[in-house]
């Protein structure tokens, strides 16, 4: 089991990186993958995941779009490994289910750590399917955030990047435990309600009360980066 919950001065600086379309979706509901973004903004975001020790996805993430999640760039990959780092970040998925496939591209490409946090009920499950490609973690019966980023920190990571999707977002969003956002917006509409948002419906921090900072803005060819500071900690540990 997860241990108990450390300050948030203890945790991971948590990022959150997102491409959306203008009216905030991030990807159209059909069977082809949405183009979001660009080659120039693709490689601003291979140089976030350089920097940082792990990669957070949902497993509805791996299902869907079978990421491999890693740094791309020959060059970010020797520094990384000239630092005593493995050529990518590791990578984090949580699952309350345990359907996950261990041929997925997350479980298979690239040699850094993969770590599962399942659901108490599936774990012997998941232990059998994933326990020769994965660390298994048994997180109790309900996934707690807090505690994930409690383990995580035990093991060494200082900063992580969630790349979605978009119930992850929401989670770490309306539990407070985001400390800084980069979203990227595409100069088009998809405007289909039954495709998935940048997030769901949800009690967040930020509201028209309570604005969240906006630090940066930056046109990268056709795309918009947006960057937000959600937390007093960016700026002062993990972030610019």
């Amino acid at each position: 089991m997860l241990p108990g919950v450390a300050s948030a001065r203890e945790r991971p600086y948590v990022l959150l990186s997102c491409a959306m379309s203008i009216d905030g979706y991030i990807h159209d509901a059909t069977e082809t993958r949405l183009l979001l973004s660009n080659d120039a903004d693709l490689d601003r975001v291979d140089a976030e995941r350089a920097g940082c020790d792990a990669i957070l996805v949902g497993a509805h993430t791996i299902r869907q779009d079978n990421p491999r999640l890693l740094v791309r760039s020959p060059d970010r990959r020797a520094a990384r490994t000239a630092r005593g780092l493995p050529p990518s970040p590791a990578k984090v998925t949580l699952t309350a289910h345990g359907d996950l496939d261990p041929v997925a591209a997350f479980f298979t490409a690239g040699d850094a750590d993969k770590i599962v946090y399942c659901a108490s009920p599936v774990v012997e499950q998941v232990c059998a399917r994933l326990g020769r490609v994965a660390t298994v973690v048994d997180a109790g019966n309900l996934i707690d955030l807090y505690d994930l980023l409690t383990d995580l920190a035990e093991r060494g990571i200082r900063r992580l990047m969630v790349e979605g999707g978009s119930s992850m977002h929401t989670q770490f969003l309306t539990a407070g435990l985001a400390d800084e956002a980069q979203l990227v917006v595409a100069p088009f509409f998809v405007g289909n309600s039954k495709a998935p948002r940048f997030v769901g419906d949800g009690d967040f921090p930020w509201n028209a009360g309570r604005r969240a900072t906006l630090v940066d803005v930056q046109q990268i060819e056709e795309v918009v980066l947006l960057r937000y500071a959600l937390s007093d900690r960016y700026g002062a540990r993990g972030g610019l």
